[in-house]
This record gives C-alpha cells, sequence and structure tokens, in this order.
C-alpha cells in the first residue's frame, strides 16, 4: 500500500505498549518468579513445580479442573444445542432464550451468592434442598414426634433400631402408660387433647396412654397423667412377643389405644418411625457433592450462552437442505444427527473451546460457593493459586508455577484455535 513502516509502527505503538506492560511482561514476571523461592531471595530450579505434583491439595486442584474441563464446556454446548434446535420453531422460543440468556447479565459474584443460599442444607431457606425434601415427604411419611424419647430408668427402655420397648410384659385387662418426653411444644398438634387415662381393656386386651410428661409451668408426677399434660395421638404401638409383632394399634386423640387380648403378656414397644429425624435433605456442599453442584451453577449460567452462538449458527443453515432429508424419508432424528449437528460443527468447536478456556480460569463460583469446611474438595487451580500466593500460603514461588500450568494448559486449546479460524479464513 506504500506506508511507510515508521508510520506503521507509531499507530500500532500504543497497542504493543498495551500488550507489553498488561500481557506479556507479567507472563515473563510469573515464568521467572516460578523458579525462585517463596521470598524471592534463592533460586530454585523446578522445585516448585514438583511441590505442584506432590502437594495433595495442588493436586487435588489439578484433579478437580480435570472434572471441570471435560464436563462443564460439554454439558453447556449439549444443554444450547438442545435449547437452540428445539425452539426454533415454537412461538415463544424468543421469550424462552431470553430467560435462558438472562444468567450471563449476573456477575459471578452474584451467581456464587445466589447458588449458596439455593445449596443451604435448612429446607427452609435452600430452594434444592426445599424440593427434595417436598418430594420424599409427598412418598415417605414423616415420622409423628421426631427426637422423642422416654424418662431415664422408667419402663419404657430403648431398644433395637431406635424403638423403645416396655420392660414389663402387659397384663390382660390392664390400662399401661407409656409417657414421653423431650418434644418441644411447638411439635404437639396444636388440637391435641389433654391425656386421659384409658380405661381398663374389656375381653382380656389391653390398653394404655401415650402422652407428653410434661405439665406447662412445672410440677406434677413423673410418669402419672397430670391435669394439663398433652395426649400425643397417632403413635403407633406393638404387641411384641418372642420378637414378633401379634397386634398393633395408634393412639387416638386423647393418647389412649386398645390392643386386642393376643397382646395379652406381651411387650409394648413404640416402633423408631415414630421418633425418626425429620429428613433434611442432601448436602449439597459436602466433601461428595460440592464439586458437582457448582458445576451446575456454571453450567445454569453459561448455557445460554452457548444457546444463542448456535442458535445464530443454525440461522444459517440452509434449509433446502433439512426439508429435502425430511422428503428423502429421514425422520427428526436423522436429520438433527447426520445434517443439522455436521452442519453446526464449526460452531459448536467455537462453543467448546470458548467454554474450555473459561472454565480452566474458574475461581469465582468455587471460592465463593465451597464452604470453608470444603473447600479443599472443590479447590481449582485458579484457586489455590490465590491461595498460595495471596490467601495465606504465603508462597508465591509455587503460585507462580500453578500460574504457569494454567499458561500451558490454556496454550494448546488456543493453538487449536488460532489454527482452526485460519482454516475458516482460507475457505
Amino acid at each position: 500500500m506504500g506506508t511507510r513502516p515508521w508510520v506503521a509502527l507509531v499507530f500500532l505503538l500504543p497497542a504493543l505498549v498495551l500488550l507489553g506492560s498488561l500481557v506479556l511482561y507479567p507472563i515473563g514476571y510469573t515464568i521467572q518468579r516460578s523458579f525462585f523461592d517463596a521470598d524471592n531471595s534463592a533460586f530454585v530450579g523446578l522445585k516448585n513445580f514438583g511441590e505442584v505434583f506432590t502437594d495433595h491439595s495442588n493436586l487435588t486442584a489439578v484433579k478437580n479442573n480435570a472434572i471441570w474441563v471435560v464436563i462443564a464446556p460439554v454439558v453447556a454446548t449439549a444443554l444450547g444445542l438442545i435449547f437452540a434446535v428445539l425452539t426454533e420453531r415454537v412461538s415463544w422460543g424468543t421469550a424462552f432464550k431470553l430467560v435462558v440468556f438472562m444468567p450471563m447479565a449476573i456477575s459471578m459474584l452474584a451467581a456464587g451468592i445466589i447458588f449458596r443460599l439455593v445449596y443451604e442444607n435448612d429446607p427452609d431457606r435452600g430452594v434444592a434442598n426445599a424440593v427434595v425434601v417436598g418430594i420424599h415427604d409427598t412418598f415417605a411419611e414423616a415420622s409423628a414426634y421426631p427426637g422423642a424419647r422416654p424418662r431415664p430408668n422408667a419402663d419404657l427402655a430403648p431398644s433395637a433400631g431406635g424403638s423403645f420397648t416396655t420392660k414389663a410384659a402387659a397384663q390382660p385387662g390392664t390400662a399401661a402408660a407409656l409417657p414421653l418426653i423431650g418434644i418441644p411444644q411447638n411439635k404437639v398438634p396444636g388440637d391435641a387433647q389433654d391425656a386421659k387415662a384409658a380405661a381398663p381393656a374389656a375381653d382380656g386386651g389391653v390398653s394404655g396412654t401415650v402422652w407428653l410428661d410434661f405439665k406447662p409451668g412445672g410440677g406434677g408426677t413423673t410418669g402419672a397423667i397430670d391435669p394439663g399434660e398433652k395426649a400425643l395421638p397417632g403413635v403407633k404401638v406393638e404387641a411384641v412377643k418372642d420378637g414378633k409383632v401379634v397386634a398393633s394399634a395408634k393412639s387416638g386423640d386423647d393418647g389412649t389405644f386398645s390392643l386386642p387380648a393376643a397382646a395379652a403378656g406381651a411387650q409394648l414397644r413404640l416402633p423408631s418411625s415414630n421418633f425418626a429425624t425429620q429428613y433434611n435433605g442432601v448436602d449439597w456442599l459436602g466433601p461428595s457433592l460440592v464439586t458437582p453442584s457448582i458445576i451446575v451453577s456454571y453450567i445454569w449460567m453459561w448455557a445460554g450462552f452457548a444457546m444463542v452462538l448456535i442458535a445464530a449458527g443454525l440461522a444459517g443453515v440452509p434449509r433446502e437442505l433439512l426439508e429435502q432429508a425430511r422428503v428423502d424419508g429421514a425422520n427428526e432424528w436423522q436429520v438433527f444427527r447426520k445434517i443439522t449437528v455436521p452442519l453446526l460443527a464449526p460452531v459448536l468447536v467455537v462453543v467448546l473451546i470458548t467454554l474450555m478456556i473459561n472454565v480452566l480460569k474458574i475461581f469465582d463460583l468455587v471460592y465463593i460457593i465451597a464452604p470453608g469446611a470444603s473447600q479443599s474438595d472443590a479447590n481449582v487451580l485458579a484457586l489455590q493459586l490465590y491461595l498460595k500466593s495471596f490467601g495465606g500460603g504465603n508462597d508465591q514461588g509455587v503460585g507462580s508455577a500453578i500460574g504457569v500450568l494454567l499458561l500451558l494448559l490454556v496454550l494448546p486449546v488456543m493453538i487449536f484455535n488460532i489454527r482452526r479460524l485460519r482454516r475458516e479464513a482460507r475457505r
């Protein structure tokens, strides 16, 4: 074009200065720093790199990064492809895409805070456990009085499996007393009646009362039904002989129950199903599930990004090819698998590579979502770099070595992407 080289250099100089000061110099200094010890006073060669691959926390970070690279980009890209294809021909497709893409407008910090609340263990606060507990309680009956227990040294005593069994056998025609304690007042049904002493059973049967042996304001006689003490309705009572249940009943609104003559001479047992601790859901942020849980939050954010790029590529797919395949007898699955996906392959590669580079640098979500107790189990390289260099480790030599390792992991992906773009440009 006849442009003098120095004129081109003048125009390129601001960009070169920024590139050198913000990219090249930090990379060069990080590489140099990785060969020195913690306080940068002695040359240690490759010792820092050796620690990266021998220290347990560093190895955990490497393993988790591998899990992230394999799972997160693939799942996010697959969901983006499914969303883009399924919403292409529906009238509300644009609104759906807007909703799915909306998380991209949220910062990683905000998304981390949101999912920290979503994964809260308390079902009253955490959405995930609220759903799990709701489904569980739909199919499994909740215990009537979780945490209830008999008084120490009473006739009713703990037995196998968390149940409570009387020491003495029930006599025919008698009324058994089965007092319990340890039940908060707010767990007693609001319409519970005052406990009533059961009348002696007729026809050689066994009767009794199950009640809360606690009188508001104190006082009363232990093991006896006092005025104001509440009945415990719905408690299952079993009569057990030689380890076998011969009869069972449930206490009524006034706490009384009645068993047939077969219960005479049997021990009375309150099975553990009456007192099992309430199901509180899944420990999403525990050591075993913390990494998959954080990956789910990442996919929630980035599936919309993948969907938008793939939808843009899908808009450029010749419709004649799709219609011709349908005319030739191909069903929708065959059209999708053999025509749509191959034509979208360049876009899918771009999305996949972009997300792979992104997850190699993941830091925010892990740092915010993972609680202190399981942060070491969710550790990734970028977080380990921060912890080693600035978060208490105070060893910028090892931190720099981790940074160099991240650079080496990103470089092959970047080189592949650059070569692919050059091949695309030559077509």
